[in-house]
């Protein structure tokens, strides 16, 4: 197969989020295959960026085009879209910018649009200031989200809304979890700085390491030996507050891709440890991961609220449900969910989180533990559903968190997205009364 360039592949790749909803987590590593590998890296440069700043050039590009494309010409808007995004955010020529897209256009087999997309561009840069301060009174173009989320935010963090959205604008850092069954923090640590590679320890995750610019896992020391896993820092500090204690039964439900049923691996030993997901290919991942570090859990492919289907009727002594979510914590890191996510899914992923909460309580073993996390801002699918759960689960207390990370919520602990360093997060402790 002939390779793509890499704006005609960006192009395809944008264009097929848009038009058909598919997440660049799917499409990357497809068109990866399919360019030079020097321009790996662009692909996805372009691809995120463009996912990133998406509000922003769509009120640009509107402004731009006399009348909105045809469907059947997405692709070209999709082109125009990546080529906004180089000549704002990359240091691209603007002649090269333009030439480079006019010649995208040919390759799409659309000769029409050499001359819009030409006009389009250098219209946007004779206008570039003027359409820029235009732009600032527009809330979705400026913060670049949807309005559902900038309204969610604002309602349920109204003092911290705009840092929020700031923040999930940034480019993420590249954290490691190091496995310190192999050895400590501070002894990886210095192993990377013999490499060359800055790092620095995190206060609030004991086996934490920011990166001080991302590397590639090749480079570091013993990555496929298990010394060290990538994981954000806000995900690291689930193995910690679930407390496993050896020769514990540990439920990891929705489990794939498998970093937290590693990270409780490493906790402790003798843990019977079920890891439990939906999605078989998904499940996949978490054998592939444990395979590297060297640890094993019994696997299950099931729907985790079906437990008539796959429990063997052996209490938990503790549980992991790190619920299906919205996923707005970590837009920084995923920027399509701001394409994927629409505002009635928060109502059906709240309906689904009751749903795994309410038929895997009765699983947790008394005097158990159970803790329930999110990647997720909204308050309707952390402190409000742990609020709604309390509620009808007489024999259910909320043990809270005592820490120096993140903030408390009514019931719970929410970390903010970028806060020391980590995605955003919550996390709600709930303990299963002892019957005497």
């Amino acid at each position: 197969m002939a390779l793509l360039p890499v704006r005609l592949a960006a192009t395809k790749v944008v264009n097929r989020v848009l038009r058909h909803g598919e997440s660049l987590g799917t499409l990357l590593p497809e068109f990866s295959e399919r360019v030079a590998e020097k321009d790996r890296a662009l692909l996805q440069a372009l691809c995120f960026g463009v996912m990133r700043y998406l509000p922003k050039l769509q009120w640009l590009l509107a402004k731009l085009l006399q009348k909105p494309l045809r469907n059947k010409d997405q692709d070209v808007q999709a082109l125009l879209l990546l080529a906004l995004f180089q000549l704002l955010y990359m240091r691209v020529p603007e002649y090269a910018a333009v030439n480079d897209s006019v010649a995208v256009s040919k390759k799409l087999g659309k000769g029409w649009a050499k001359a819009l997309v030409n006009g389009v561009l250098r219209n946007f840069i004779r206008r570039k200031e003027e359409l820029l301060t235009a732009l600032e009174s527009d809330l979705e173009a400026h913060y670049s989200h949807p309005a559902w989320i900038i309204e969610r935010l604002q309602h349920d963090w109204p003092e911290q809304w705009q840092s929020l959205l700031i923040a999930a604008n940034e480019p993420p850092p590249m954290t490691l979890r190091v496995n310190v069954r192999q050895q400590s923090r501070t002894d990886y640590l210095q192993q990377l700085q013999q490499q060359g590679i800055e790092a620095e320890e995190h206060p609030h995750a004991a086996a934490a390491l920011i990166l001080a610019k991302p590397q590639s896992v090749s480079v570091l020391p013993r990555f496929e030996q298990g010394s060290c896993s990538v994981q954000d820092a806000a995900a690291q500090l689930a193995a910690q507050l679930l407390d496993v204690q050896p020769g514990q039964r540990i439920l990891d439900a929705c489990a794939a891709p498998g970093g937290k049923t590693g990270h409780i691996l490493e906790q402790a030993d003798d843990l019977e440890l079920w890891a439990l997901d939906s999605d078989q290919k998904r499940l996949d991942r978490v054998t592939e991961n444990l395979q590297r570090l060297q640890r094993s859990a019994k696997q299950v492919c099931a729907d985790a609220a079906e437990t008539n289907l796959w429990w063997d009727g052996k209490p938990f002594e503790r549980i992991l449900l790190d619920a299906p979510c919205s996923a707005t914590g970590v837009i920084r890191r995923h920027p399509d969910i701001k394409v994927l996510r629409r505002a009635e899914d928060i109502e059906a992923l709240a309906a689904q989180q009751r749903r795994l909460l309410q038929a895997l309580w009765p699983l947790l073993a008394p005097g158990g533990l159970l803790l329930y996390a999110t990647c997720s801002l909204f308050k309707a699918e952390n402190s409000q559903q742990i609020g709604h759960f309390l509620c009808e689960q007489s024999d259910a207390i909320e043990l809270p968190l005592q820490a120096d990370w993140g903030i408390a919520d009514l019931y719970g602990r929410q970390v903010f997205t970028a806060q020391e360093g980590m995605d955003g997060f919550y996390y709600a402790r709930l303990e299963k009364k002892r019957v005497f």
